[in-house]
């Protein structure tokens, strides 16, 4: 694609990343046919290739449409159409700018800025989101789950090994999952220690920032993300093995954080190692001996793959093959690489076109009957499970 940016844009970081990336794309539409709000709205302008025009063109200087900045939001970020494109073309970075650029020239109206201000401080407030869920409690997905005295006997005796630390993982709590669904933690935690390996978690507190990222709280997320590298490094320092993530939403967002600090001297090198050491943990238990955890009964499950671990993480397969190799009969479904509508917080802002593409994700799921939804990531979990009453579970608490 032909680009004509300003000269003084072109001098920037940023400007340089755009016009790179709006270069790669060769205009072949193969992006539409995987682009989950172009299926429903029809519109090319809510296709990625109509939202990279957009770009292009506020970019280069032209007016700002009032629609332009809709069009933006109605993207959920999902990235199929990355796994898709021949190009290689990194639409989600361009369209993180886009949106950056956009609401400097076209600014929200007010009662927008507070909402999304409102949402990202109360979901990454760990205090205040703990007492909302004590106050309306019927918005927790599940309770705890015990530990028994051999498991915590086991707990100790690893924390206790002369080498604790080199057999330790860090595992990041998350800022919702905690309060919604605390078994997630729990059943990563009992499977980790029954493969010998000593258990880390951080605070709750240590927000990815993702949710800051993408309700224009850049400088939050930034904030957040140096925080987070500044505390898990002297843990790689120590021997730590790996920073394992059980929320695919999370583990994409800390595996970019090189690039969102490639500019800045200080943290570039140490936002590569920290990301060089995350790992889904579907990744990470693909290389351990998993024997112990085969099952025997031939289970059907159906598995939902979040978009950012197939499409933003590239790891599209593991956790079907993981299951596969313990002996569960994984179902197949139709359309897999469609958005389920949960993004992040694409369901608060964008709750009509967020239920078509659950309701169409979960007739696809249940189209093969099955005792159970599995899936990787918490948004993904709490959004389908409101639309069904077949169980939806994380994937590792079948282990």
């Amino acid at each position: 694609m032909q680009t004509n940016l300003p000269t003084d844009l072109l001098a920037t970081e940023q400007g340089k990343t755009a016009d790179k990336i709006l270069r790669s794309c060769v205009h072949c539409g193969f992006c539409l046919s995987t682009c989950p709000t172009y299926g429903i709205l029809g519109d090319e302008l809510d296709s990625p290739r109509g939202r990279i025009y957009l770009i292009k063109s506020v970019l280069e200087g032209n007016e700002v449409s009032k629609d332009t900045l809709g069009h933006l939001d109605r993207c959920l970020t999902c990235r199929s159409c990355e796994t898709t494109c021949p190009s290689g073309v990194e639409y989600g970075h361009l369209l993180d700018i886009g949106r950056e650029v956009v609401e400097e020239r076209s600014p929200r109206n007010p009662l927008q800025r507070l909402s999304r201000y409102a949402v990202r401080k109360s979901l990454t407030t760990p205090w205040f989101f703990n007492l909302t869920i004590k106050a309306m409690p019927f918005l927790r997905h599940s309770k705890a789950i015990q530990f028994s005295v051999e498991e915590l006997a086991l707990q100790q005796s690893l924390k206790d090994q002369q080498d604790a630390v080199k057999s330790s993982v860090l595992l990041l709590s998350g800022c919702v999952q905690p309060t919604l669904a605390p078994n997630i933690n729990q059943s990563s935690i009992k499977v980790l220690n029954r493969l010998g390996l000593n258990v880390i978690e951080t605070p709750q507190d240590q927000c990815c920032g993702a949710v800051d990222h993408h309700l224009s709280g850049s400088k939050d997320a930034m904030t957040k993300v140096k925080a987070n590298i500044d505390a898990w490094l002297p843990y790689l320092d120590q021997g730590v093995k790996a920073i394992i993530s059980n929320a695919s939403g999370c583990g994409v967002m800390i595996k970019d954080y090189p690039h969102l600090l490639r500019e800045d001297a200080e943290y570039s090198a140490k936002a590569l190692r920290i990301a060089a050491h995350t790992k889904d943990i579907s990744e990470f238990l693909l290389s351990q001996d998993l024997s112990i955890f085969t099952h025997f009964d031939n289970q059907k499950i159906t598995f939902h793959s979040p978009c950012t671990l197939q499409h933003g993480q590239k790891l599209q397969g593991v956790v079907e093959e993981a299951l596969g190799k313990l002996g569960y009969r994984v179902n197949p479904v139709k359309d897999a690489h469609l958005c389920c509508g949960s993004a992040g917080t694409y369901s608060i802002f964008q709750p009509k076109l967020s239920k078509q593409l659950r309701d169409n994700k979960l007739a696809n799921l249940l189209e093969v009957k099955t005792p159970i939804i599995v899936t990787a990531n918490i948004g993904c979990l709490m959004h389908l499970q409101k639309g069904t009453k077949t169980p939806v579970k994380h994937w590792i608490e079948l282990l």
